[in-house]
């Protein structure tokens, strides 16, 4: 009885030998994570001694039946802090981020665990050890929350997806385990609070979505898809899978694994300021990166190369390339694409009659304009590098590669693989029908923008996107980094008036409400979406878009409100540029100027005009003279906007 005893004793004393608990601490201690080593390993994150993520199980299961976050036991802990400043490649919302956080990295046999403690957030990841090859079954990502939050739910019907969704208004108790969502995704914690859900340095491993879970309607756990052992072409754009693995990865030798990042801000102007997703990921991977130049472009495909009042026949043909580049050149545009229709689209290799690519490139240079090539992704992959020299000694700029709508261990590679073959060309990559941003921006910046958003192209047949989707898309999915939106519209409608038409397509809201999305909404490449005959017509806005940047050296949110409205000021050079936009809801703001600098400056404003409710393509110009001790008084028509250029006298 006392031997049974003395082993009961010692089992419990072996337990809370191991059992530990660890805290980290962001470096002005305003975020908390606190990591639990038991039989199972835990985390949870605080802001200012408030709960946001309540205690949430991790793990990794390995081929070999090890689990990983399972009766684990502690080699090692080491804390270390790092303050640097970032200077991006291609500017962001800033010409340079200040990088500061402290780490917590937790030695185990075979593997370690990361944690990250931001002033805006918190992350963690796993890093293998492991010698040889093996597969990654599973991994437990869980985030659970104490209350049953509210939720903006990009929800998916399947994995197989281009990732373009409706945030749903839900709550965490009604999603349960038969629902998902692509990420990232973001949870109203009460009281102002909100948390971001995404990842960063996506590589080499397949992209998360996130389910409910049936052991806590309060939990949102990881959902990963399979490694494709088969998959049907069915057209020149849909490759889908048709049998999964049971396991998600495959892998060899040590490697790190995607951050699992969390962005927890006190208002909603800080989701918009955040740039945690591009802190987390991997360094620049380019030696050379002179030729990478963002901008703007004249594209096609929305319009429909509809333009008029010329003398030949427009469509998918070289005079009509040759009229958008002229548009471009007179305007300041730094590209135009060629969207589908250029190639035979069976074979990337052959041109459609009536297109001349060489001359076009040939012709876009002598106007100071670059082209950009759209292509399909199966097609090009067929015949990869093939194509690729053959863009490369037209002397194109870059890709609008398009369709994958997968985020697998394969198409994440896949992604790699056409960011680094198209650097060795001096090639840029526009990533649509794609995944969010995660990560692969910085490591190759001649990754440009990326879609998956519901973007301006579904005005083409659908009622979305209307004025309170774009103005929940600044707080959602921009906040993983750029979007490209492709605003610009010139016909423009009321929530009443409003009609999808292919051809000559339209976009829910106001003029100002389209060009108030170049300040607001994030794209290194920002397209102009209509038809150049259109801006031809408008030259007040032109005026406004010739202008306006594609990259900044500084962002201030001045108003900002999920679902309902957003005010942002961005400085390019000495130059800010502002723009707000409402849902349908008119609406009134006072903006501080407080971000100017000493002195009086001239703001030059395109408002809603008097009849916007009406007739929404009506609009209004003024001239201020502003100090940073003014107030700038915003109205706005249901689905309206303002945009303002401010200089200094």
């Amino acid at each position: 009885m006392k031997t049974l005893f003395l082993m009961v004793m010692l089992t419990a004393f072996s337990f809370l030998l191991s059992a530990k608990d660890y805290t980290l601490e962001s470096p002005s201690g305003k975020v908390q994570i606190k990591v639990a080593i038991a039989d199972q390993i835990s985390y949870s994150v605080l802001l200012d001694d408030r709960v946001i993520i309540a205690p949430s199980q991790i793990s990794m299961e390995i081929s070999d039946g090890t689990i990983w976050g399972k009766d684990a036991k502690v080699r090692k802990a080491k804390t270390t802090s790092v303050s640097q400043e970032i200077t991006p490649v291609v500017q962001r919302k800033y010409a340079k981020i200040q990088h500061e956080y402290k780490q917590l990295t937790l030695n185990f046999k075979d593997y370690s665990l990361q944690f990250r403690a931001y002033d805006e957030g918190a992350a963690y990841r796993w890093v293998s050890a492991k010698d040889g090859e093996y597969k990654v079954n599973s991994e437990l990502a869980s985030f659970v929350f104490p209350n049953d939050c509210g939720l903006w739910f990009p929800e998916e019907e399947s994995m197989y997806s281009h990732q373009e969704r409706e945030y749903l208004r839900e709550k965490l108790s009604n999603i349960g385990t038969e629902r998902f969502a692509s990420t990232g995704l973001l949870v109203d914690c009460g009281n102002g609070v909100k948390t971001y859900i995404s990842e960063s340095n996506l590589m080499d491993y397949p992209g998360m979505f996130l389910r409910g879970c049936n052991k806590n309607d309060k939990a949102l756990v990881g959902k990963f898809a399979g490694v494709v052992l088969e998959s049907e072409q069915t057209s020149d754009r849909d490759v889908k899978p048709t049998k999964y693995a049971n396991y998600i990865a495959e892998c060899k030798g040590p490697r790190e694994f995607p951050w699992r990042a969390m962005v927890i801000s006190e208002n909603d102007a800080q989701l918009v300021q955040s740039e945690l997703i591009y802190k987390l990921a991997p360094e620049c991977k380019i030696e050379n990166t002179n030729w990478i130049k963002p901008g703007k472009v004249a594209w096609d495909w929305w319009n429909a190369n509809n333009i008029y009042g010329v003398d030949f026949v427009a469509g998918v043909n070289t005079q009509t390339y040759k009229y958008y580049i002229d548009f471009a050149s007179e305007y300041g545009l730094e590209y135009i694409i060629l969207d589908e229709g250029w190639y035979v689209l069976s074979d990337i290799m052959q041109l459609e009659k009536d297109m001349d690519v060489k001359a076009l490139i040939d012709y876009g240079k002598e106007k100071n304009v670059e082209v950009i090539l759209w292509v399909v992704w199966k097609a090009l992959d067929d015949k990869l590098e093939e194509a690729l020299d053959q863009f490369q000694a037209w002397g194109a700029a870059g890709i609008k590669i398009d369709f994958m709508q997968r985020d697998d261990q394969w198409m994440v590679n896949f992604y790699e693989k056409i960011a680094a073959e198209c650097a060795k060309r001096e090639l840029l990559v526009d990533y649509h029908g794609a995944y969010k941003p995660s990560g692969l921006d910085r490591a190759y910046p001649n990754v440009i923008s990326y879609e998956g958003v519901k973007g301006l192209e579904n005005a083409k047949w659908s009622n979305l996107p209307d004025p309170e989707h774009n103005v929940t898309l600044p707080f959602t999915r921009m906040v993983a980094g750029a979007m490209d939106f492709t605003p610009g519209a010139m016909i423009n409608r009321n929530k009443t008036n409003f009609n999808d038409v292919f051809t000559q397509p339209m976009s829910p809201g106001t003029r100002c409400h389209q060009l108030a999305m170049y300040p607001v909404f994030e794209s290194p490449l920002q397209m102009l979406a209509d038809n150049p005959s259109n801006y031809y017509r408008e030259p007040e806005c032109m005026e406004f878009l010739s202008a306006v940047p594609s990259v900044w050296d500084d962002t201030k949110v001045l108003a900002a409100k999920v679902s309902d409205y957003i005010a942002v000021a961005r400085r390019s050079g000495d130059t800010w540029y502002v723009g707000a936009m409402t849902d349908w809801d008119a609406r009134e703001l006072e903006l501080n100027m407080d971000f100017l600098g000493e002195g009086t400056y001239t703001i030059k404003v395109w408002k809603d005009g008097l009849n916007a409710d009406k007739h929404a393509s009506d609009f209004a110009q003024e001239t201020l003279e502003v100090t940073s001790s003014s107030t700038v008084k915003v109205k706005m028509a249901p689905g309206g906007g303002w945009a303002a250029i401010i200089k200094k006298k």
